[in-house]
């Protein structure tokens, strides 16, 4: 079974990105925090981005933010071979420099959670319809 609805799914990205429908005022996308949290080694950013190969770790998601020596050493020249940024919010900068909390092997960057979540009693049908209930 196929669960899909256009406009709330559309509407989702829209939240998630930022320019959608938001209480919120003055809301914007972190793509820094986003790429730590989903990509906290850097691996899909130098899949897609060949420039920034050379950049280690998380690094990779404020190229801009490193001094002069590791852009050089990683053979990156920001307005040369690697754009200068368009836009920095001022939201980001908390996050720039920042490590992420472990590496994952999620493939997708997730950090599992401290301990596993406890997992739910496996009941029939004959739990919802007894007066008997084993708490």
């Amino acid at each position: 079974k196929v669960d899909y609805d256009v406009c709330s799914n559309y509407g989702n990205w829209l939240y998630s990105a930022g320019i959608g429908n938001d209480p919120r005022d003055n809301r914007k996308f972190n793509m820094i925090k986003q790429g730590l949290d989903y990509d906290g080694n850097g691996d899909y950013v130098r899949l897609w981005v060949p420039e920034l190969q050379g950049i280690k770790g998380s690094d990779i998601h404020a190229p801009w933010a490193l001094n002069s020596v590791a852009l050089s050493q990683a053979g990156v020249t920001l307005g040369e071979t690697y754009p200068q940024p368009v836009v920095t919010a001022p939201e980001w900068s908390r996050h720039i420099n920042q490590k992420p909390q472990g590496r994952s092997p999620h493939p997708r960057g997730r950090r599992e959670p401290a301990h596993p979540p406890m997992q739910p009693k496996v009941r029939g049908i004959d739990f919802y319809f007894s007066r008997k209930k084993d708490g």
